[in-house]
């Protein structure tokens, strides 16, 4: 058998299959609320071994794109519940991605119009949120200056992934993913180029680029458990200004290794190489071969996931040489629901329309039907 379609335990989670459905904004919440279409969309797809959810806003504050489902209120709670409810009724697993954007933000998106926040006041040069421009139209607009948040804050953030990973076990989801990549707010932190703080959360050392990291990690942990924990990174990533800078390799691993001593589920690596989001295509440096060596003896207790430009045999090879455990697939299975089915049988792939990634209804969502119905 193909070690793809092999079972998995993660953390004691017992998988049907190595396939993973990577995170993938979709914008279809026209009240910040997972609904009924919601749960239709991932029930299609839940012979997955494991969906991780498109990125769930953790605050208002974390917002960078509208009409995405949250998980800070009662009725977001509520709405992930029937969500959950119906893809383990499927046989499935669902891990929520908790998400905050930082500086990847815009003034229409933030309480009161306010600043978004970041590690620093650095804005990011060419980044663009899903937001409301002058004429209080939703569409793409370039985001808006932020200010760094005062190490008091940094704490109250903390706390606002640990009251959101919370909710997620209340709303039945099975353990969380920080959504640690793609220039959001925690790679924002990693980054010394982007942070330029001087209290114990500075960029100038790596123990300081991976102490905010830590300290969401550790409460989250405390909460819920670190086997239900999971995070995702980017390193050697450019999505949304994200500088090179030549202690990339070291600051990675050090998180790594920090993150095995702490006993998480998982590590989730999003290889931006060719990366295509229907908006913008990303220019970045795949993870070398010595790296991925490197970040399996950093992380030996865990699960490896990796994203990015996944294809079937590729998936095979890597799984088949240890390189990584769970192989995830993106924009496939926008248009292929029955995507398990189609790579273990050999049918074609449909290919997604890029047209409806983002906003409307259930045109390009729930209607792209499976390989045998079609």
């Amino acid at each position: 058998m193909s070690p793809l379609f092999t079972p998995y335990s993660l953390a004691g989670l017992e998988l049907a299959n190595r396939i993973v459905m990577a995170p993938l904004t979709r914008s279809r919440a026209a009240n910040d609320a997972a609904d009924t279409m919601t749960a239709l969309y991932y029930t299609q797809r839940a012979t997955a071994g494991l969906i991780v959810s498109e990125g769930t806003t953790i605050s208002r504050e974390g917002r960078g794109y509208l009409f995405n489902p949250g998980i800070f209120s009662p009725e977001q709670v509520a709405g992930w519940k029937t969500v959950t409810g119906s893809v383990h009724g499927a046989g499935g697993h669902m891990f929520a991605q908790l998400w905050h954007v930082g500086r990847v933000s815009h003034t229409s998106l933030q309480n009161d119009e306010g600043q978004p926040v970041s590690a620093s006041a650095k804005t990011a040069a060419g980044a663009k949120a899903y937001a409301y421009d002058d004429a209080g139209k939703p569409t793409f607009v370039e985001t808006s200056t932020p200010r760094a948040l005062s190490t008091d804050e940094v704490r109250r953030v903390v706390e606002d992934f640990a009251t959101a990973a919370s909710n997620a076990v209340a709303a039945g989801f099975d353990g969380v993913e920080i959504h640690g990549a793609n220039g959001y707010l925690h790679e924002q932190f990693l980054n010394p180029h982007v942070n330029d703080r001087t209290d114990r959360y500075t960029g100038a050392t790596v123990a300081g680029r991976i102490a905010f990291t830590l300290d969401v990690v550790d409460a989250i942990a405390a909460r819920i458990g670190a086997p239900k924990v999971g995070i995702r990174i980017s390193p050697y990533g450019r999505l949304f200004d994200m500088p090179a800078y030549d202690g990339t390799e070291a600051t990675y691993l050090a998180l790594a290794a920090e993150l095995n001593r702490r006993g998480i589920a998982y590590i989730h690596v999003m290889d931006q190489s060719g990366f295509d989001t229907g908006e913008m295509a990303v220019d970045a440096i795949p993870a070398q071969p010595p790296f991925w060596d490197k970040l399996r003896k950093a992380f030996p207790t865990g699960a490896i996931i990796l994203a990015g430009g996944m294809t079937l045999d590729r998936a095979n090879a890597l799984i088949s040489e240890g390189t990584i455990d769970l192989a995830a697939f993106g924009q496939a299975f926008i248009a292929n629901p029955d995507l398990v089915a189609r790579l273990r049988e050999g049918f074609p792939l449909a290919v997604p329309d890029k047209a409806t990634f983002y906003g409307g209804g259930a045109a390009g969502y729930i209607d792209y039907p499976s390989y045998r119905a079609a």
